[in-house]
């Protein structure tokens, strides 16, 4: 028996030390190209692969014309060279390798993943040196993504969470560059020209406007090689200058937009927090607990389990390199929106007012730092966050010290940021529905 219980004790204590052993991220090299593109680097030898993103300050923050960002992003796979959209996708396609490109409203990217195999490598980072340094923006191709992207708006125009999200963001950033449509708009996308979309990318498509991250099976003498060749045909350039601040909302205001559904959409907020800001960790946690945990919030106990009044409600801060949104959302019938509408603005001013519980905060805790480690488990997902870590100018500790902050955060600190940046008065609400009952 007395064998039995140190035997018990040992287990236990193994299990303390596991629990509290300091969490060290992946190691994160970062240096600068000759022409000015910051690169981080992270070596994953486990596996014979590569995955590579070189991002851009040139999002739809940035344009001249809505759409021409996203525009300028889907033509690099359209032609390079002497390449058609073909011949890009059979070189790629021989050696297995797989490319994508995208755009938002801070950030345009290319991300590829290749074996390293010596012949895989070298066509896979020889295209896509050839797409960054010499697109040729087909006219053809031009003409046909155009007219893609107007059937794209016109489909959104009949889904009424989309109605709801565009006209959200547009109206909470009112003349800032955030306001600025991703898609563009009918109006824009007929006016845009080809010229349009080569001005953008010789403006933004500059190696000094440019992160490189890398993640895979090299060694970082092969990694600065690759981040030179990708960026060989970039002309150096400048980087993009400050975006202006966003102004935070002076009153709250309501928009109720008809529309034929049998549930209305609800989105309700306003200017949230920037990428590196100060109470970062202690909004994101409160966050979880007010909105960002799913079914086991207090969003989601108060309008979903008391009243049944939406399947699925939540909340998030999407921070940029400006204010992003805090946002609230949640769909509701018709008739109950306005009872979900004052259900929500009760939780949010209670949050506010009262904070979490500290069985709340230590739920909340271990629910964020248990799955974290999953958030990075894969070369792809590394490969994500240390782009974000690059563009964002954010520490390269970053993921080392991450589980740190997260529990350092406490009840009386949510308080008094939640008090200090979210103003229940200055809400900004949007309803899209029939018979809204919103107030």
């Amino acid at each position: 028996m007395e064998v039995k219980r140190m035997g018990y004790r040992v287990l236990m204590l193994v299990l303390v030390l596991l629990s509290n052993q300091i969490w060290a991220g992946p190691a994160i090299q970062s240096w600068t190209t000759e022409k000015g593109a910051r690169v981080l680097f992270v070596s994953a030898p486990e596996l014979p692969m590569l995955d590579l993103r070189v991002v851009f300050d040139g999002g739809s923050a940035r344009e001249a014309i809505p759409g021409a960002a996203a525009l300028t992003s889907a033509l690099l796979e359209e032609g390079a060279g002497d390449w058609d959209a073909d011949e890009i996708a059979r070189r790629l396609d021989s050696v297995g390798a797989k490319m994508s490109v995208d755009s938002q409203r801070d950030m345009a990217w290319l991300t590829v993943r290749t074996l390293t195999e010596k012949r895989a490598l070298t066509v896979t980072l020889d295209t896509v040196a050839q797409v960054l340094g010499a697109p040729g923006f087909d006219p053809v191709a031009f003409e046909r993504n155009r007219k893609a992207m107007l059937v794209s708006l016109n489909h959104d125009e009949q889904s009424p969470g989309t109605v709801a999200q565009k006209t959200f963001m547009h109206t909470l950033f009112g003349d800032h560059p955030y306001a600025s449509q991703v898609e563009g708009t009918q109006e824009s996308l007929e006016r845009i020209t080809r010229e349009d979309v080569i001005a953008h990318y010789k403006k933004f498509y500059v190696a000094q406007n440019a992160v490189i991250a890398i993640v895979g099976a090299v060694e970082q003498p092969e990694a600065a090689r690759l981040a030179e060749l990708v960026t060989a045909g970039l002309q150096s350039g400048e980087r993009a200058p400050e975006l202006p601040p966003v102004s935070d909302l002076q009153t709250s205001r309501t928009l109720n937009l008809p529309f034929p559904s049998s549930q209305s959409h609800i989105l309700m907020g306003q200017p949230g927090m920037h990428r590196g800001d100060p109470d970062y960790f202690v909004l994101y946690v409160g966050n979880h607990i007010l909105g960002g945990s799913g079914l086991v919030s207090q969003l989601s106990e108060e309008v979903r389990e008391k009243r049944g009044l939406s399947y699925s409600v939540y909340s998030y801060f999407s921070p940029m390199r400006r204010n992003g949104p805090f946002l609230i959302g949640a769909q509701t019938q018709n008739a109950k929106a306005g009872e979900a509408l004052e259900v929500i603005r009760q939780t949010l001013a209670r949050f506010i007012e009262q904070g979490p519980s500290e069985a709340e905060l230590t739920a909340a805790k271990q629910n964020i730092t248990g799955g974290f480690p999953l958030r990075i488990a894969s070369n792809s997902k590394i490969l994500e966050h240390i782009a974000m870590l690059g563009f964002y100018d954010l520490p390269l500790d970053y993921l080392d010290t991450f589980v740190d902050k997260v529990n350092s955060v406490t009840g009386e600190q949510i308080r008094d940021a939640f008090k200090r940046r979210i103003k229940p008065d200055q809400l900004l609400t949007v309803v899209v529905g029939n018979e809204q009952q919103a107030n």
